[in-house]
């Protein structure tokens, strides 16, 4: 071997005790809190409202009423409707019912045990001081329903031509060589019935222009 020394080196580790990795979290944990203590916090808004005397405190009204009252389709009830009133004393003064339930109560029986018993609930006796409501809604019930339901008049010369050429006869339309959306006999009998309903004046006219003229006498 040769003059030179050979130097060897060792690594030192260094283990701190527990005691003292604890004191350095807490430490740690001590400066986070005093970070946090000394951040600036919300400003309240010291100002207050102040009252507006320019609003019309009658129209303020009338549109918060107007937007939180609910809005009814029916004239007979809008009409006869209070604002300041509630909706059960509303309905109970057009003589209607709120709660069905209690209107005609169901009776409670027990289903398990020999006797049943049933519990019968009074209805409230109310003072119905707007019978008339209930009279118009009858009325308006009793009217025979309109139909608004139109055809086109490609459709109305559809149905005439059928007619015009093969009478009331279903399967020979269905064969007829105009049939261009190539319905059934089924279907065409659907669409002349409902040329009937909605244009009634109009087909009456047309099938008395069908009719062959009356000899007159002389």
């Amino acid at each position: 071997m040769s003059g030179t020394k050979q130097t060897s080196t060792s690594c030192c580790l260094h283990v701190f005790p527990l005691h003292h990795q604890q004191q350095t979290f807490r430490c740690a944990g001590r400066k986070k809190e005093r970070h946090i203590a000394n951040m600036p916090k919300a400003k309240k808004s010291g100002k207050r409202k102040n009252f507006d005397y320019s609003l019309d405190r009658k129209k303020l009204k009338k549109k918060f009423i107007k937007k939180y009252n609910p809005r009814i389709e029916n004239p007979q009830i809008r009409n006869a409707w209070d604002d300041k009133k509630s909706m059960t004393r509303n309905l109970q003064e057009m003589g209607l019912a709120f709660d069905p339930n209690r209107t005609l109560p169901i009776k409670k029986q027990r289903l398990l045990g020999v006797a049943r018993e049933a519990r019968e609930t009074k209805a409230p006796t109310n003072i119905v001081t707007k019978p008339y409501v209930v009279n118009q809604l009858e009325e308006e019930a009793g009217r025979p329903e309109k139909d608004s339901k139109t055809l086109s008049s490609d459709l109305i010369e559809y149905a005439q031509y059928m007619i015009r050429e093969h009478n009331d006869n279903y399967k020979e339309m269905a064969r007829d060589e105009k049939n261009y959306y190539q319905d059934t006999p089924k279907q065409i009998k659907r669409k002349i019935n409902e040329y009937k309903r909605c244009h009634q004046e109009h087909y009456n006219a047309f099938i008395s222009s069908l009719a062959p003229p009356q000899p007159t006498d002389q």
